[in-house]
């Protein structure tokens, strides 16, 4: 069974940074790519950031050069470092892999953006 828990969340204002952790087990962590999406409330969730296996990166383009993604194979987790977040960076945030053809999600962690 596939798990991703997300955790590091919250609130923080304009120009501010949060780290996000997803937590994964079921799967063998290190042979698999692991991705970052984000929702907001009647929108399509969107690619954030994406790792693979080799620590290949990628980023959306509206948050290159500002967010990091990074995984950690020891403790089969993957993080995000978010800074100089913005109000458009509001969503909820979720993790997310793939095993044989089937995607999984973590539920999300809620990220807000204001002051």
């Amino acid at each position: 069974q596939v798990h991703l828990v997300e955790s590091g969340g919250g609130l923080v204002q304009p120009g501010g940074s949060l780290r996000l952790s997803c937590a994964a087990s079921g799967i063998n962590f290190r042979l698999h790519t692991m991705g970052w999406y984000r929702q907001v409330p009647g929108e399509q969730r969107e690619l954030v950031a994406s790792i693979t296996s080799a620590h290949d990166r990628t980023y959306s383009d509206s948050v290159r050069g500002r967010f990091t993604i990074s995984r950690d194979n020891v403790w089969n987790r993957v993080y995000l470092q978010m800074d100089s977040l913005r109000p458009e960076d509001t969503a909820v945030y979720y993790c997310t892999t793939t095993r044989q053809s089937v995607a999984y999600w973590g539920r999300g962690t809620q990220v807000t953006v204001s002051s």
